[in-house]
């Protein structure tokens, strides 16, 4: 085992603090369970996953280090920085909500009187929010730098052998395991940590050794634990990893009390803190659906770890709330387990307040798709939508339900009608907020070993005849044979493929040429609306319905206008677009500004690449650095799901299109198509009749 070579970090800064928190119980010394917002912030989401290392570079730690400093002389207080983070914070936010409803106010009035001095103020009010949203957005970072405490019971390199032996009832076989062949390390030039070049990078490392590696210093920090999390079922399953947890935490617990600094204390506590963060990120896949797993934790903290630490009680009651929520489904986006509720509403309501912004600067986000006729765009037209685009969040959609509100008649009978009398956006609006519903209730890990799942390249991912349950899971399956996986994919893929089979039933099932021709152009009409809102997901789901062979074949596309049929064009190049490259919508900054629905094929397809060819070395051991790739992509989910659409649902109308979507979502397309005349193409009679008669003279001369 090599030291990685990172030198001191967050630890040292807040060893005192907690070396007062010690407290006597029953003539014994056991540290004092920490506050609730401390337990609480332990998380390190996605961006850990996705940045590594570099999510939190040198200006935040040293932006923390200062804070709660009154004189240079004076010692670093844990409570004063949080004090003053939450000051600053509260302050920022709210001179940006100021700054925000200044702009309508003024972008109203710019619109009323064009003035010149109105419209020159724009530009600079549009930098203000610029730099104001910047700096809010970096306050936020340093506060979630600041949570995570869990790097205090961080070890060296050289400690981890004991963290290995501690336990002596590990379900994995720990014999005869050679302590220098658990990990392996590769030599980097350079690579930041804490401003020290020529560190050790991970590699690859067998399963006992990946995780005795989240007990290393700054593995938090560093991003190894998120990544760990979402891709340790390819090397071992839940109860191997729970058992390792709570072995550590049994051997540990009654002796991790005399002294905080002690490998056995930090031991201890290191496991509490990733135990909780397992909880917050994962509950919903792990937790969630084995009953088993849920009963045995909960079984151990009530009989071992309650009535001795006060991490008990919150972790009992960290899984209530994650039940609950679960149930409930009150807030999924957000993601399982998260307690940081006071932040989290502030957000809402700042992003809440941006929705009333008329001005859509942001709507037309992609300069690589085809712009025939219209010539490229104008750098400088570029620069001031990006710019725009990256400080405004998308305009306040009002409720359209007056103009659009279905009557109290069946679906059924109102048919294709109210598709036509509603306009593309308004259509695409309701269909984004559906497609958000189901993307939001998915987790990064549903992404991972699709193959298994019967998930292949191709339009229709999910048989229609084969349902979720009977899907064998022999088939390419790269995580352990006991190791539980949710379907939810399955539900994804299916939901696409229905909305796909409906878009073509509505075509097909029209009695007139020109209707079809009216239908098709509001379809590549709502798909041209939803890529550029980058509701990518409901516009490759038009796109596979209209590229339905059936579909395809219809006398309609002769006839439709030259402009709209440009738009099939441009659908396959966004397509194209998201198939080039898996993180492709992550490039820059505006995934972080706007609202994004990537599509669950074309991501299942790019992990699926990932997943090719092996997983370990010629030595056994698991290539870490192919793993944390993995993590890498499928960590777009979260940080999709943290930047909702804010459009105002407009309920009728999304009953309708449900009930449309569920009644032809299993429909045999060519058995429709057949019962329409309008989905064939037409020989006039009297040219049919010449052809006849002409044939019969051909024939008659044939004979003479």
């Amino acid at each position: 085992l090599h030291s990685n070579g990172c030198g001191p970090g967050f630890a040292e800064e807040n060893t005192s603090s907690e070396e007062q928190a010690m407290i006597k119980i029953t003539g014994k010394s056991y540290l004092a369970s920490p506050s609730l917002p401390d337990f609480c912030g332990c998380s390190p989401g996605w961006s850990s996953a996705f940045y590594g290392a570099e999510c939190f570079d040198s200006e935040v730690h040293s932006y923390l280090k200062n804070l709660g400093k009154q004189k240079s002389s004076e010692s670093q207080n844990i409570d004063a920085k949080k004090v003053e983070l939450e000051q600053l914070l509260m302050m920022e936010t709210k001179n940006y909500r100021k700054t925000i409803k200044f702009y309508q106010k003024l972008l109203q009035k710019e619109r009323r009187s064009k003035g010149p001095e109105t419209k020159s103020m724009l530009p600079k009010l549009r930098g203000q929010l610029q730099e104001m949203k910047s700096k809010v957005q970096f306050l936020e970072l340093v506060k979630k730098y600041q949570m995570m405490y869990a790097e205090q019971w961080g070890v060296e390199s050289c400690v981890l052998p004991t963290v290995i032996h501690t336990g002596g009832a590990d379900t994995m076989d720990t014999a005869h395991v050679a302590e220098s062949s658990l990990l392996l390390y590769y030599n980097t030039e350079k690579h930041q940590c804490n401003n020290q070049n020529g560190v050790r990078v991970l590699q690859a490392g067998t399963p006992l050794g990946l995780m005795a590696y989240l007990y290393s210093r700054n593995a938090f920090l560093e991003g190894y634990v998120q990544q760990f999390l979402y891709t340790f079922r390819y090397f071992c399953t839940q109860e191997e990893f729970l058992q390792f947890l709570l072995d550590r935490i049994s051997s540990t617990l009654s002796s991790a009390s005399l002294d905080p600094s002690t490998s056995l204390t930090k031991i201890c506590n290191r496991s509490f803190y990733i135990l909780q963060a397992w909880i917050e990120d994962c509950y919903s896949v792990d937790f969630a659906t084995n009953t088993d797993l849920l009963g045995t934790l909960k079984e151990f903290i009530s009989s071992k770890v309650a009535s001795l630490n006060g991490y008990g009680e919150r972790l009992l009651s960290l899984l209530e709330d994650a039940s609950a929520r679960r149930s409930g489904s009150a807030d999924l986006c957000s993601g399982v387990g998260r307690c940081e509720e006071e932040s989290e509403e502030g957000r809402k309501t700042l992003h809440s307040l941006c929705k009333k912004l008329s001005e859509d600067v942001s709507r037309k986000n992609f300069y690589w798709k085809l712009s025939k006729g219209t010539g490229p765009i104008a750098q400088y037209q570029r620069e001031w939508l990006q710019a725009g685009s990256a400080v405004l969040p998308k305009p306040c959609c009002s409720s359209f339900t007056g103009e659009s509100s279905v009557s109290s008649a069946r679906a059924d009978e109102v048919g294709p009608v109210l598709l036509m009398e509603c306009s593309a956006q308004q259509l695409c609006w309701q269909l984004t907020l559906l497609q958000q519903e189901v993307f939001n209730k998915c987790h990064p890990v549903h992404f991972l070993n699709s193959r298994a799942l019967g998930v292949k390249d191709k339009c229709v991912a999910v048989p229609k005849t084969v349902s979720a349950e009977t899907v064998s899971l022999k088939v390419c399956n790269l995580f352990l044979s006991k190791c539980i996986q949710d379907q939810y994919l399955l539900q994804l893929l299916k939901n696409a493929d229905s909305i796909s089979t409906w878009v073509a039933a509505e075509i097909v099932t029209c009695h007139t040429t020109k209707r079809q021709v009216s239908l098709l152009s509001k379809f590549l009409l709502i798909a041209k609306c939803c890529y550029e809102q980058r509701n990518f997901a409901t516009a490759m789901q038009i796109l596979a319905g209209l590229e339905n062979l059936i579909v395809r074949q219809l006398p309609a596309w002769k006839i439709l206008p030259a402009k709209v049929a440009e738009i099939m064009e441009e659908l396959k190049a966004v397509e194209v677009f998201l198939k080039s490259d898996s993180l492709c919508l992550m490039e820059g900054d505006r995934f972080k500004t706007l609202p994004t629905i990537p599509s669950a094929h074309v991501l299942a397809m790019h992990v699926q690449q990932l997943e090719t060819g092996g997983f370990t070395m010629t030595n056994g051991a698991h290539k870490w650095a192919k793993l944390r790739n993995i993590a890498k992509v499928v960590s777009q989910v979260h940080a999709f799901q943290e930047n909702p659409y804010t459009y105002a649902p407009d309920f009728k109308l999304q009953s309708y299109l449900r009930q449309r979507i569920t009644r032809f979502k299993d429909a045999d397309i060519s058995a429709l198509a057949a019962d329409n005349c309008a989905n064939f193409h037409q020989i006039p009679a009297e040219k049919h009749s010449r052809k006849i008669q002409d044939t019969l003279r051909k024939m008659k001369a044939t004979f003479q």
